[in-house]
């Protein structure tokens, strides 16, 4: 059931000025703008294969930009948007900073809040890893190196994946090579006092459940971290927190600040292959996919 209890309306406040990037950032339009503008500029000048279904609902649809290297690496991008705007077409252009350095990359397109709940975005997340890890090869892809990457919420979902390590081997038969986080929500605790209740829905059992802080796994493959520098103490804090607590349980966490950044540009860079979050990208993916598998 929902929380029972109102939201303070000073804390609400105070929430709502932490976690709304447009507090510090301005209106989202432009940002998002530009994201529909180099998405559709990526789709028309590389080769993609758009809206292929990995599940049984509408929205569960992949588009997967192939590397023109057999055997490539395969990093599976999850949107942001809060659960509950945006979709995979707004995220064409992260194929372009990657597909040129030899990565297919594969956007992730998902149901949205309140149509559906956090746990069945997290289950499509699974469903989506599972379908790569059959079918990379399709797409010049090596499906013992496929990596996760997301965005805001899809920063949550990546967290979800990686502490899914045994769901994910019992189901596809592989391991996760890495995980990449920008900007990610990884404690929903205070979203249920947020702008943002009545769309999620969020109850004390499903932030327990979803809140990747709270399921902090023995062994998982290694996670690059990223945040902007211009972003909110509580977003930038949601990273720190976690990376403190990766470390502290002996995982594999990388840092990665972005200075001068807010929200929604922390994951322009991956537009650009010679971009210093590109190269970081890229050196995780380079050194994962030398390693043996966490489990």
């Amino acid at each position: 059931m929902p929380t029972n209890q109102e939201p303070d309306p000073v804390r609400r406040e105070t929430i709502d000025e932490q976690y709304d990037p447009e507090f510090r950032a301005g209106p989202r339009a432009p940002f998002i703008d530009w994201y529909v503008r180099r998405s559709a500029l990526a789709r028309e000048k590389m080769d993609c294969r758009l809206d292929i279904p990995y599940g049984a609902t509408p929205p569960e649809t992949l588009d997967v930009f192939p590397s023109r290297r057999p055997g490539s690496p395969v990093l599976m991008f999850i949107h942001g948007g809060y659960w509950r705007a945006l979709s995979s077409k707004e995220f064409s252009f992260v194929a372009s900073g990657l597909v040129p350095l030899g990565v297919t990359v594969a956007v992730m397109n998902y149901a949205l809040c309140p149509q559906v709940t956090i746990s069945e975005i997290t289950r499509q997340s699974h469903a989506a890893v599972v379908w790569l890890m059959r079918n990379a090869e399709r797409f010049s892809g090596d499906p013992g190196r496929i990596f996760v990457a997301g965005h805001s919420a899809g920063g949550q979902q990546v967290g979800m994946l990686l502490s899914a390590g045994e769901a994910l081997r019992a189901a596809g038969g592989r391991s996760l090579k890495g995980g990449v986080a920008i900007s990610g929500i990884f404690d929903l605790r205070p979203l249920q006092h947020s702008w943002l209740q009545p769309t999620l829905q969020l109850t004390d059992a499903l932030c327990a459940e979803q809140s990747p802080a709270l399921h902090i796994p023995g062994r998982a493959a290694p996670l690059l971290l990223s945040v902007g520098g211009d972003e909110s103490p509580a977003l930038i804090g949601q990273t720190q927190s976690y990376h403190a607590a990766w470390t502290a349980a002996g995982l594999d966490a990388a840092h990665f600040p972005q200075p001068g950044i807010n929200h929604y540009e922390a994951v322009y860079g991956l537009d650009d292959p010679a971009s210093l979050l590109t190269g970081a990208v890229m050196e995780l993916i380079c050194r994962c996919a030398r390693e043996p598998d966490p489990s």
